[in-house]
């Protein structure tokens, strides 16, 4: 027989403390559920801010592609020069401490199992949790995405994760992979220290005038649709395409928004297109992240599809699972949303009429 002695036991467990978890546990504590006992937040950095605490130096408050304040606290309004990566942080680090939240760290979980009783079995290296209910909110920061491709280079290669920012490569090559915002920010930075080339797959799409809320819809309605057939998930900045955000207009003025279609392969000094070589000193690969859930594998949740089947925030195939800054949630107004949603589904799957 199993003994559970060593562990330690909560109605729920949040997996991260970034925006989508700062979200959940406020809901959660809102709904009525005690900290510490009712619940509790394992977040594996040694302090708070989530992904934005690992940005690059050089990304400021003015470029940062769309911010959403946390419920019920205001971000107070930031210099525009300040680094995301302080100002971001120092919010979240406030936000914990208004709302008294249950932040346990640093905590890595490193499985979430089923135990003979029911219970989910979170297995971390500062001991073990049991909980009647999961809302994983782990995000995509530390599970950075490389894309292979034949052939072998000698120089410098980096993912977005790595960048800190435009000094280092001043008056090289660079070479930048990728259509998103990223690497929008690392072409407006680098192209006014060096010679820059843009790569993307496909061919970049570009949005004139502002998002708006249908479109935002529209958007979401694209990757929920996924998520809920279980195929691997796309982000919601994937299909809006690229707006005219600040560092978009700074690129275009540098000049380095003249894309070129992928290369074929590596050489040993850069990049090929065919018999066509370009010497290069550096790579930025800006392609993007896929979803930290490996910890969640014991569950079986994945599909032949790759994905996870979600209905709204509730996994399809475990509905003691709540999934968010997934997919459609993971922006932070999506964060927000979805951490609402996580709360009141759990405290319908709990039985336990707690005021809101």
């Amino acid at each position: 027989m199993t003994v559970y002695d060593a562990t330690t036991d909560v109605d729920v467990v949040v997996i991260g403390a970034g925006q989508a978890g700062l979200s959940a546990a406020y809901h959660l504590r809102r709904r009525g559920l005690a900290p510490y006992t009712g619940f509790v937040v394992l977040d594996a950095d040694d302090a708070p801010g989530g992904a934005w605490a690992h940005r690059s130096p050089s990304l400021r408050m003015a470029t940062v592609h769309g911010f959403h304040d946390l419920p019920d606290f205001e971000l107070p309004p930031p210099d525009p020069a300040a680094p995301a990566r302080e100002v971001v942080p120092g919010y979240f680090a406030a936000y914990e401490a208004k709302h008294a939240l249950p932040v346990v760290r640093p905590v890595r979980v490193r499985s979430v199992s089923s135990r003979p009783d029911g219970r989910l079995l979170v297995a971390t290296d500062a001991g073990d949790w049991s909980a009647r209910a999961l809302v994983n909110a782990t995000g995509t920061w530390t599970r950075p995405f490389l894309p292979y491709y034949p052939g072998r280079f000698t120089g410098r290669q980096l993912h977005y994760a790595d960048y800190r920012g435009p000094a280092e490569f001043a008056g090289q090559r660079v070479l930048v992979v990728g259509g998103g915002a990223s690497a929008i920010q690392v072409l407006s930075e680098v192209a006014a220290v060096a010679e820059t080339v843009w790569v993307t797959r496909r061919e970049p799409v570009y949005r004139d005038g502002p998002f708006t809320e249908e479109s935002g819809r529209a958007a979401v309605a694209m990757v929920e649709q996924r998520v809920r057939e279980g195929l691997p998930v796309r982000s919601v900045v994937s299909v809006t395409g690229l707006g005219p955000s600040v560092a978009y207009r700074r690129a275009e003025q540098l000049g380095a928004l003249h894309r070129r279609p992928m290369f074929d392969r590596l050489t040993e000094h850069g990049v090929a297109w065919g018999d066509t070589e370009l010497a290069v000193d550096a790579i930025v690969w800006a392609t993007g992240f896929r979803p930290e859930v490996g910890h969640l594998a014991p569950l079986g949740l994945r599909t032949n599809g790759g994905g996870i089947r979600l209905d709204g925030t509730r996994a399809v195939d475990d509905p003691r699972v709540h999934l968010v800054g997934y997919g459609p949630s993971a922006s932070t107004i999506g964060a927000n949303r979805a951490g609402r949603s996580a709360a009141n589904g759990i405290v319908k799957l709990l039985g336990a009429p707690v005021p809101v």
